[in-house]
């Protein structure tokens, strides 16, 4: 059986890499203005009329960590604005998590292209784990992550560019590496963020504003719970009072990095308790949901893939880097970065999940909501417009 027919049978997709995906949101915005010539790397013309986002003077882009598309139709009674503005869907990468997914976003590019393959990743000069949401182990930005960010190539074509976000994250290794260019402003509240935003607008050009509070109340409660839905009801009304003000001739469009499955109930191996999942691995990299095996010294990938591959069944694919690389998992795999890749990676189905109990705290391990994986509900996100 082929890694393709692996993923296929454990109920998975690939992203549409080079179509209706999330690296296509910010070049078909930055066209939309006028600035399509700035982006490099994707044709950004091609990105707008695929999305189908309008010309506008300005254009305000949200990301909604979390936001799922699959996730806000099964909740739609609590959105009614963002039901109102919906306009198809699209999907995240792979792993679809906030590091790789943000840095697709900032981009355009995949994160076989970006080296973000993970929440966390093995450094490819210490041995060690690196995480790439708090940046602690990594190396400089600007040496993990080389693909040009779409904001600072339009901010340099003469763009008025404006990102929105908590204090904390200006200057962040993640806000460098991937989201760099023009005037970051803080910003703690959605409220917040949208007033600056608005005056933003005024003026040609396009904003980034970032949300992250769905996914908080995803991870520890769920997504089926009341404290995700309260959170989407306090979305839904802030972006319903931006699209009222946007001022006339500007545009707002909605999307997210991933969506999310709970795992209450869901089959979990601990790597840390079975033998036969600790064999020949030396460091397990990514997530629970999207698994890198950094292989001990003559190891073999083949063998190693297959033995996991029996164990877990068709709750997961697993596949050597060679053969993820062959179907296009992470997208476009540039050598540069295919050793932040494992010599074996697990991709997993349903709601099950593979934890490190060696590594992985006993808090991470009890998250209710997770993603990394490439089911319908991780996958597919969705893409909202709205016109003054």
């Amino acid at each position: 059986m082929t890694f393709a027919d692996r993923l296929a049978h454990a109920g998975l997709r690939l992203p549409d890499y080079g179509g209706r995906e999330l690296g296509a949101v910010l070049p078909a915005a930055l066209d939309a203005v006028g600035a399509g010539a700035a982006v490099t790397g994707r044709d950004a013309t091609a990105d707008r009329q695929r999305l189908g986002i309008p010309q506008a003077r300005h254009v305000v882009v949200v990301l909604i960590d979390g936001l799922g598309h699959h996730l806000l139709a099964a909740r739609r009674g609590h959105a009614p604005f963002l039901r109102s503005i919906e306009s198809g869907v699209i999907t995240t990468g792979y792993p679809s998590t906030t590091a790789s997914a943000l840095t697709q976003f900032g981009t355009g590019q995949p994160s076989g292209r970006t080296g973000m393959t993970g929440y966390s990743v093995r450094n490819p000069r210490t041995g060690a784990l690196a995480n790439l949401v708090s940046w602690e182990g990594a190396f400089e930005p600007h040496e993990w992550q080389t693909q040009p960010g779409l904001l600072r190539q339009a901010a340099d074509a003469g763009v008025t560019v404006t990102t929105l976000g908590k204090r904390r994250f200006a200057g962040s290794g993640l806000t460098k590496a991937a989201l760099s260019g023009g005037t970051f402003v803080g910003a703690e509240s959605l409220a917040e963020r949208i007033d600056v935003a608005l005056q933003a607008a005024r003026a040609p050009g396009v904003s980034y504003c970032y949300w992250g509070e769905i996914d908080a109340a995803g991870h520890k409660h769920g997504w089926q719970s009341d404290q995700w839905v309260a959170a989407l009801e306090d979305a839904d009304r802030e972006l319903s009072g931006l699209a009222r003000r946007l001022p006339k001739g500007a545009a707002m469009v909605v999307t997210a990095d991933h969506g999310m499955v709970d795992v209450t109930g869901g089959r979990v191996w601990d790597v840390g308790a079975h033998a036969g999942l600790r064999q020949d691995v030396d460091l397990v990299a990514g997530e629970p949901r999207a698994l890198h095996l950094h292989l001990a010294q003559g190891a073999d990938a083949v063998q190693t893939a297959t033995r996991w591959q029996d164990i877990l069944g068709t709750l997961a694919a697993v596949g050597t880097r060679a053969e993820a690389k062959d179907v296009g998992l992470f997208g476009a795999l540039d050598d540069a970065v295919a050793d932040r890749v494992g010599d074996v990676v697990v991709a997993m189905g349903d709601n099950a999940t593979v934890v490190d109990s060696r590594t992985q705290s006993v808090q991470s391990r009890s998250l209710i909501g997770v993603h990394g994986s490439l089911t319908k509900r991780e996958r597919d996100i969705p893409l909202l417009v709205a016109t003054a």
